[in-house]
């Protein structure tokens, strides 16, 4: 009786241990996921399917170059339109596919309410774009940001102003996100620092706007052009307020906040319209980055057109967090998290390396540059060391 239960107990512990080895050669072929949270349908559709496109060179050239613990890694996108109406369930259906981290967001609203549900769910988040200044000024432990906040966009712009071109009077037109708020709000700033004259300040909302409402607010600057018309947009409303501005035959140089300024479909879609305007940009083709010109060139040829700095975040988030969970000890949240912490390389985007400053942390820092459209063609005008062309200033009736 003796010998028949310990035979019994000795095939338990061998079935439990040949189970447990199943399980373990299982869980190693099992791909680890990366929620991958963007806009894919709606009014910034255009902008998440060039993140999407980048994501998923990443992703391909993560996989061709070796697992990670024994692992491919998968993309699960999730389409949140850039509402945070959306965020909740964006955010379940990429904790219930498994996901280890998640790396994107685009809208800086939708991305706030993603952060704060990833770090109530003990989740690490790679923000690649949003650039609320509050997302990393929350103390949260699971947020981490590739690309500067707002209020540092337009250092290089301001800087080039001060050097170059100073203006005595700017209006300030924004779309009324965060996005827009704190980055006109920022502007706002750098305006009274340097005694320029704020001549109007408009904010509005990208989803209501008509090119007759904003005619009608813009119409008093025909009498008054300022110096400079700085706006914070996203594309559709950035092509209605060119148009709108030239057509009214306002006087003043044109300058875009980032956003949908910089993609090679708004200069197409504008213009003549859009010739030298200036804009505030993270990222340049021109710019010398690891492996910088081999991204834009595969990008260019796989998808027929350019990627402007949203997809070059993209790209370089994804390489980022493969790394860290290259770099893990296991894909634990504390784990990612060290290893995120130790994280310093060189992407196309440029260096990336997450500390504390003022109030934020976990934030990447980069140089901000200007870009100038010039035939067409969008030029670095600012720092010089970086330029591909030199700046003209337009000619004022």
């Amino acid at each position: 009786m003796r010998k028949t239960c310990v035979t019994y107990v000795s095939l338990c512990f061998l079935a439990a241990c040949l189970m447990g080895s199943v399980a373990s050669i299982c869980a190693a072929s099992q791909p680890v996921v990366i929620g991958v949270p963007v806009p894919l349908s709606g009014q910034l559709e255009a902008f998440g399917q060039m993140m999407k496109n980048a994501f998923e060179m990443a992703v391909e050239d993560v996989n061709r170059a070796g697992d990670i613990h024994g692992r491919s890694v998968e993309l699960r996108f999730a389409d949140d339109r850039g509402d945070a109406a959306r965020v909740d369930d964006a955010y379940r259906r990429m904790a219930s596919a498994g996901a280890v981290m998640l790396v994107g967001g685009y809208a800086s609203d939708a991305t706030y309410r993603m952060a704060r549900m990833a770090e109530s769910g003990d989740l690490p988040f790679l923000v690649c774009t949003a650039s609320a200044d509050k997302i990393t000024q929350r103390g949260w432990t699971n947020i981490y940001r590739l690309n500067p906040p707002i209020s540092e966009y337009t250092q290089g712009l301001e800087d080039f102003w001060i050097k170059n071109f100073k203006p005595k009077s700017m209006a300030i037109l924004h779309e009324d996100s965060m996005f827009g708020t704190e980055g006109a709000l920022r502007m706002m700033e750098f305006c009274r620092e340097q005694a320029i004259e704020i001549i109007t300040h408009i904010g509005y909302d990208r989803v209501t706007l008509t090119p007759a409402r904003l005619r009608s607010r813009l119409a008093p600057l025909t009498f008054e052009p300022p110096d400079v018309i700085y706006m914070i947009s996203y594309f559709e409303d950035a092509l209605m307020l060119v148009k709108s501005i030239k057509a009214l035959g306002i006087d003043s140089m044109l300058c875009g906040g980032g956003g949908g300024f910089t993609l090679a479909a708004f200069a197409q879609a504008a213009g003549a319209d859009a010739d030298l305007l200036l804009t505030a940009a993270l990222w340049s083709d021109q710019v010398d980055t690891l492996d910088n010109g081999s991204f834009h060139k595969r990008y260019a040829q796989r998808f027929g057109h350019k990627a402007d700095y949203h997809g070059a975040e993209a790209y370089s988030a994804l390489m980022v967090a493969a790394e860290a969970l290259r770099t893990a000890k296991s894909f634990a949240p504390h784990d990612i998290r060290q290893a995120l912490n130790c994280i310093y390389m060189k992407t196309p985007f440029g260096p990336v390396k997450f500390y504390s400053h003022e109030d934020f942390e976990r934030q990447n820092n980069i140089h901000t540059l200007v870009l100038q459209i010039i035939n067409g063609r969008y030029e670095t005008v600012w720092p010089p060391d970086k330029a591909s062309a030199g700046f003209i200033l337009p000619k004022r009736d």
